[in-house]
């Protein structure tokens, strides 16, 4: 199996429309199933395709297709390595699962599939998902904040509709839903600095 081979190929399948679920997001999840997996073990035959193509096919959050990008993604990844005659075709299959279980939702039972899940889950705390996040605000033309009530304290979480409601309803719970225990230390050490981040934000929005 040729990495660089893979790699040239997300570069073609993968669109540049939403820099939220680029090319570059799809590298660095490599890089942390590559980071987990140098001390948990797990396949790197089958963590590298899985973490290349696991958004080759993405829509933006609130669009009605987005629950989907799972599924189409691992069925774009098996005819990917299926047309590459070096590609060991009995593992696609574990590919294809690695990729469809790795939502948030979802508890996969193979080593490979749970890396997945913690590398895809890295990019969202940390300095990396302040950026994606406005990324995909802009996108999604989705508002920073609720005007009156930014932090939700007196109404439900909005993640679609506010970016700000998505840190408090999603960021901050990551280093918990961490299934390695290298994933959870990088996690926990990310989520130190997204509290700080947003403790300096809330002095701002209340104007001290």
């Amino acid at each position: 199996m040729d990495k660089n081979a893979l790699i040239e190929i997300a570069k073609q399948k993968i669109s540049g429309k939403d820099p939220s679920h680029d090319i570059t997001h799809s590298l660095r999840v490599l890089a942390n199933a590559e980071m987990i997996a140098k001390e948990e073990g797990g396949d790197l035959e089958i963590l590298i395709p899985a973490a290349l193509f696991h958004d080759v096919i993405q829509y933006p959050r609130n669009d009605p297709r987005s629950p989907l990008h799972a599924q189409e993604s691992a069925d774009e990844a098996v005819k990917i390595l299926n047309g590459l005659p070096d590609y060991p075709k009995e593992k696609i299959d574990t590919v294809h699962y690695a990729i469809r279980m790795h939502n948030k939702n979802n508890v996969p039972d193979t080593v490979e599939a749970r890396i997945i899940q913690d590398a895809d889950n890295l990019e969202i705390t940390g300095a990396i998902v302040v950026m994606r996040m406005c990324a995909s605000a802009g996108i999604m033309g989705r508002a920073l904040y609720h005007p009156e009530d930014p932090w939700a304290e007196h109404r439900e979480c909005d993640g679609l509709k506010y970016t700000l409601d998505y840190y408090t309803g999603r960021l901050l719970k990551v280093e918990s839903e961490m299934h390695t225990m290298t994933g959870r230390k990088i996690a926990q050490r990310r989520t130190v600095f997204l509290k700080q981040f947003m403790d300096e934000l809330k002095m701002e929005l209340e104007g001290k």
